[in-house]
């Protein structure tokens, strides 16, 4: 594919080159829909990818809960609400795509990840790769993410020093790095690292570029140089792994198989990699990050969750078995409220397959119809006070007491992600090995500025302090 020239790679993001896509009906079929056009050229695209959450907020104050924009060329729908979430998310009559949605966006850099893939191809896929995440395997990785964690957090205190400034964000980054290395990929991290992490990064940040095609000194055209590295050094690896077998994630992959007893092919084994450890590194280090920010800010809550740590691992600075890691539920509650403040895929695009109907709209096949996890989830009326850091927002009862579809940062249906307990285990890991080392503060006043896309990150890398305490 990266041996294509840019015109022609950047057709495998649109009709041209997915002729069994879904056509755009053309915008002046979404006229009667409320919304805007933006900008000539550029349309709604930068107001959109500055600040989504606000933009989102603006629109819907102005035309409603479904409203069109123009963004990357052409228009689209949006549907705000836990009704249009489970509408589009749990898809009963498969009125959408999310191969379509996702395709203009990520088929460059991600093509053929499971959250790329619809329906058959997709149930067939994912059931072959759950295996991974089975516990068996489960238990194998955390016994390896205990051991690379708490030797990566022990290692930030400065020796000698009460206190320790940090840039978070860029800790964690590395860390969860590290251990994607050593639990997916049976590897200790080598000379590659920066290069396996460059290319992380520039495929993440060409997803939303606005110039699609991969021209030199352009984002997409180092995302996709950034591809063309992870498919070398995966290919290698999974041949390798095929061969002689471990205990990570990688291996299983490798090794999976169909319903008919056939190993997945090697490149879909590659690809399913990539996106997969571009999924559980880049997610968890934001989400790891937006926790550890409110618990900087909110003392009690870090100190109730030292002392739940302490009492499941019997001390300071123990590990706790996996067995034991359910207990942490007071830990589980904040990692879902960090989730709700800042969900990690602010929105999510598909692409509709028939015409539809929602909310008294007729909405045409092949238009782009996205959701918004980050607008639901600062809904006041489902979330009173939402900028507060409330963990018991998720206790049993007021779960119950809300829609289904009011939370949804792992996605929903066919589409939940396949990682997300993967994603709750190393968080609990996390937050026990670091609370119960350090206390961590942030300087009064201290307000970061966060960037929305791709993934929320803090711009500065998050400035906090370690005040060591074992």
């Amino acid at each position: 594919m990266a041996s294509l020239a840019p015109a022609a790679l950047a057709e495998i993001q649109n009709e041209r080159g997915n002729p069994h896509w879904t056509g755009h009906p053309g915008d002046a079929a979404l006229d009667h829909i409320p919304g805007e056009d933006g900008w000539p050229l550029v349309g709604t695209t930068f107001m959109q990818l500055s600040d989504p959450l606000g933009f989102g907020n603006r629109m819907e104050r102005t035309h409603g809960r479904i409203y069109r924009a123009k963004s990357f060329g052409r228009r689209g729908v949006t549907l705000i609400g836990p009704d249009a979430n489970e509408l589009v998310l749990f898809d009963r009559d498969k009125l959408f795509s999310s191969e379509q949605g996702w395709g203009p966006l990520l088929n460059l850099l991600f093509p053929r990840g499971l959250m790329l893939m619809d329906h058959d191809s997709h149930r067939l896929d994912r059931r072959a790769l759950s295996i991974a995440f089975k516990p068996g395997p489960m238990r194998a990785y955390a016994g390896q993410l205990d051991a690379d964690i708490a030797r990566g957090v022990e290692a930030w205190g400065q020796p000698g020093a009460a206190q320790t400034p940090i840039r978070f964000y860029n800790a964690i980054k590395a860390l969860t790095l590290q251990t994607a290395a050593t639990s997916f990929l049976g590897l200790p991290f080598g000379p590659e690292a920066d290069k396996l992490n460059r290319a992380f990064v520039d495929m993440v940040q060409a997803a939303v570029a606005p110039i699609r095609r991969p021209l030199p000194f352009t984002a997409m055209g180092r995302g996709v140089a950034g591809r063309r590295f992870m498919v070398e050094y995966f290919t290698r690896l999974v041949r390798e792994r095929r061969a002689s077998p471990g205990q990570d994630m990688f291996s299983q992959f490798a090794l999976a198989t169909r319903d008919d007893g056939q190993l997945l092919a090697e490149d879909l084994v590659v690809d399913h990699m990539i996106f997969l450890m571009m999924a559980a590194h880049d997610t968890i280090t934001s989400s790891a990050t937006t926790l550890f920010w409110h618990l900087a800010q909110d003392q009690d809550w870090q100190e109730r969750l030292r002392a739940e740590c302490r009492a499941v691992a019997g001390g300071d600075a123990r590990a706790i078995g996996y067995d034991d890691l359910g207990k942490l539920e007071l830990t589980e509650l904040a990692f879902k409220e960090a989730l709700r403040i800042m969900p990690p895929v602010p929105s999510l695009p598909r692409r509709a397959l028939r015409d539809f109907t929602f909310g008294g709209y007729r909405i045409p096949a092949g238009t782009t119809v996205g959701i918004s996890p980050a607008s639901v989830h600062a809904d006041p009326a489902l979330w009173p006070d939402p900028e507060c850091f409330d963990p018991t927002r998720f206790t049993a009862d007021k779960v119950a007491a809300r829609h289904k579809y009011a939370w949804v940062p792992f996605g929903g249906g066919a589409h939940m992600c396949l990682g997300l307990h993967f994603a709750t285990m190393q968080t609990r890991i996390l937050v026990n090995h670091i609370l119960t080392r350090y206390r961590i503060t942030a300087e009064p006043g201290y307000a970061p500025r966060w960037q929305a896309w791709p993934i929320p990150k803090p711009r500065d890398g998050l400035r906090l302090t370690l005040q060591r305490i074992a």
